[in-house]
């Protein structure tokens, strides 16, 4: 019975860990770059793309480090579409979001477009 029970404790315990932590970037995610200028005609665009990460176990965190969560997990998302390089970043947040923000830990987000620059 102590062993089914430190088990399921151990289960948990990995389980929560894992919900609580932020995105990291991949390799491929590490040479994607932010620009707040219009890429050339030189560049092609990919599509648009929105990062999250989860504030649910882990509570807001502090603004910086959900936000950078949500930026790495959208530069891995355009690294894996074949992108390099992101505009126009914004963060989509609904009113009724933003009125709930402060009693429930909402996802953090960002958007951007994914273009593709030699």
């Amino acid at each position: 019975m102590q062993i089914k029970f430190l088990l399921c404790l151990c289960a948990g315990t990995l389980l929560l860990a894992g919900c609580s932590s932020t995105n990291q970037l991949t390799a491929g995610g590490q040479a994607v770059k932010f620009t707040d200028t219009q890429p050339g005609s030189e560049c092609r665009a990919i599509g648009t793309v929105i990062g999250t990460q989860s504030n649910w176990l882990s509570g807001q965190g502090g603004e910086g480090s959900s936000m950078r969560g949500a930026a790495n997990d959208l530069r891995n998302k355009a690294a894996a579409m074949g992108g390099n390089v992101i505009y126009g970043t914004s963060s989509p947040v609904s009113a009724k979001e933003t009125y709930l923000a402060s009693f429930v830990p909402f996802d953090s987000k960002i958007q951007g477009q994914v273009f593709k620059c030699p």
